[in-house]
C-alpha cells in the first residue's frame, strides 16, 4: 500500500483496481470500527450464511454485509423494517467499487442500553460480593419438597413438573406464583422468592420462566431479585431461558441450570438410578451375607471336628507322653553307645599318635653321621676352592713379575710410563725391581 500511495501523482497512471485497493485503504484507515443504528430493507441471507441488507435512516442509506462465521451468533432473525444498531467497518468492495459496511455484530435497537444497565448492575452486585462462589450453598441430596418461583400459566412450569414426576414421583411440588415479565414483574418475582424462604416449607427453590428476547427476560436482571435470591435461607437454582441466556439472577443463584427442565434434574434425584443402584446394593449385600453364612458355617464344622471328649483328650495325651519317653529312652541309649565309640576311637588315635623312641635315636644318630660326614665334604671343597683362588692371586702378582726381571718405570708423579713417547731427555724416572728400586735420568728414547 506504501508503494502504491507513492505512485499515485498527478503525473502517474493506476489501473481501477489499484484506484478501488488505495481508496479501500483510506476508508478502513480513516473510519475506526463504529456503532451505527438504522432501519434494516432489502435483507436476504444466502445459502453460504451470508447477510447482505440496506441500512438506511430519513436522509441517506448504506449497503451492509454480515458474513457467515458472524452471523451465526446471532439468537435471532433480522427482518426488514427493523431498526438495529450494528458495530461494523467501512470498507470498500473493490470489485465493484461499492461502498459498504463489514458488519460484525448486531442487535436491535435500544438493546445497547440494556446491556449497559445489564452490565453495571452485575459489576455492583459483584463487587458487594453477591456472586462469590464461598456463599454459594450446597444442594440437599435427597429433597421432599421443592418450591417453584414462575407464572401457573408458563410452559416452564410444565416442564418443570414432568421432569420432577419423571425422575423422583415422591417430591412435592409448591408453586410460588409471580409473573415472568412486563410491568413489576422483578418486584413480584422478589416478593414470591422471600415468601418461600419465611415459610420454609421446601428444601430447595427453582425461579424459572423459559426463553425469550432479552426485554423478555429483564424480570430477572432487577437488583432486587438478585438480592432476593441471596437473602433466601433456602438453596436457589435458577433455571432461566435457554442455555446461551444469562441473568444477573443466574449470578446470584446458588446454582444456575441452562433450561427449567435441566434445573428439576439438578435439584432431584434420579429415582431409576437410585432403584437400580439399591437393586445392585440389595444383591451385593446378599452375596456377602451369603458369604459370611457359609465361612462361619465352615469355621462351625472345623471347631466341630476338634471337639473331642476329655478322656479321649487324656488317652491321647498318654499315649504321646508313652511316645516321648521312648523317644528319651532311645536317645540315652544312642548318646551313650555315640559316646562309647567316640572314646574307642580316641584311645585308638592315641596309641597310634605315641611316638617311638628307639626309633628316633636311630634317626638322630643317623642324622649327625650324615652332618658329619657333609661337614667334612663341605669343608675340603672349600680348601680345595682356597687353594685355586690363591694358586689364582699368586699368578696375577706383579712381585713374581718383577722376579723374572722386568721393572717398573714410573715419572716423577708417580705415573707408569707404557710408552717411550711421553719421556723427555734429561727426565729422571723411578725403576722399580723385585728387591728395591732406584732413580735413572732419560739420555735418549726412541
Amino acid at each position: 500500500m506504501p508503494d502504491l500511495i507513492a505512485q499515485a501523482t498527478p503525473q502517474a497512471v493506476i489501473s481501477v483496481a489499484e484506484l478501488n485497493r488505495l481508496a479501500r485503504g483510506a476508508i478502513e484507515r480513516g473510519v475506526p470500527l463504529v456503532w451505527v443504528a438504522g432501519e434494516i430493507s432489502n435483507f436476504k441471507r444466502y445459502d453460504s450464511g451470508h447477510c447482505y441488507f440496506t441500512l438506511k435512516d430519513g436522509t441517506a442509506q448504506v449497503d451492509a454485509v454480515m458474513f457467515r462465521h458472524k452471523a451465526q451468533y446471532l439468537d435471532w432473525a433480522p427482518e426488514n423494517g427493523m431498526q438495529v444498531e450494528v458495530r461494523a467497518t467501512a470498507t470498500l468492495y473493490e470489485a465493484r467499487g461499492k461502498f459498504q459496511l463489514a458488519v460484525d455484530a448486531m442487535r436491535r435497537a435500544g438493546l445497547g442500553a440494556l446491556y449497559a444497565a445489564f452490565e453495571k448492575l452485575k459489576s455492583k452486585l459483584e463487587a458487594e460480593g453477591l456472586f462469590d462462589p464461598a456463599v454459594k450453598r450446597a444442594l440437599p441430596p435427597f429433597p421432599r419438597t421443592v418450591g417453584v418461583v414462575t407464572s401457573p400459566q408458563a410452559a416452564a412450569l410444565r416442564d418443570v413438573i414432568s421432569a420432577l414426576r419423571r425422575r423422583m414421583p415422591g417430591i412435592a411440588v409448591i408453586i410460588y406464583p409471580a409473573p415472568v415479565q412486563g410491568e413489576g414483574a422483578g418486584a413480584k418475582i422478589a416478593e414470591a422468592i422471600a415468601l418461600a424462604g419465611e415459610r420454609a416449607e421446601c428444601d430447595v427453590l427453582i425461579v424459572c420462566r423459559g426463553g425469550g428476547s432479552i426485554e423478555d427476560l429483564w424480570a430477572y436482571n432487577e437488583e432486587a431479585v438478585a438480592r432476593a435470591i441471596r437473602a433466601c435461607p433456602l438453596p436457589v437454582v435458577s433455571g432461566v431461558g435457554h442455555e446461551t441466556d444469562f441473568t444477573i439472577a443466574d449470578f446470584a443463584a446458588d446454582l444456575r441450570a441452562p433450561t427449567p427442565t435441566a434445573a428439576a434434574e439438578l435439584v432431584s434425584p434420579d429415582g431409576a438410578k437410585l432403584r437400580r443402584d439399591t437393586a445392585l446394593l440389595g444383591q451385593q449385600l446378599s452375596r456377602v451375607i451369603a458369604r459370611v453364612l457359609e465361612d462361619r458355617m465352615q469355621r462351625l464344622d472345623y471347631l466341630s471336628r476338634r471337639l473331642t471328649h476329655p478322656g479321649e483328650r487324656i488317652r491321647n495325651q498318654e499315649l504321646h507322653l508313652e511316645h516321648l519317653a521312648s523317644r528319651l529312652r532311645g536317645g540315652w541309649r544312642r548318646g551313650a553307645e555315640e559316646r562309647s565309640w567316640a572314646l574307642r576311637d580316641a584311645a585308638r588315635r592315641l596309641r597310634a599318635a605315641a611316638p617311638d623312641l628307639s626309633l628316633l635315636v636311630q634317626q638322630q644318630q643317623e642324622l649327625a653321621r650324615r652332618l658329619r660326614s657333609t661337614a667334612r665334604e663341605r669343608m675340603a671343597i672349600a680348601a680345595e676352592r682356597l687353594a685355586g683362588l690363591r694358586a689364582h692371586l699368586l699368578h696375577l702378582n706383579p712381585q713374581r713379575v718383577l722376579e723374572r726381571g722386568y721393572s717398573i718405570t714410573e715419572t716423577a708423579d708417580g705415573r707408569v710410563v707404557r710408552d717411550g713417547a711421553q719421556l723427555a731427555p734429561e727426565q729422571e724416572l723411578k725403576l722399580t725391581l723385585a728387591r728395591g728400586w732406584a732413580r735413572v735420568k732419560v739420555k735418549d728414547r726412541a
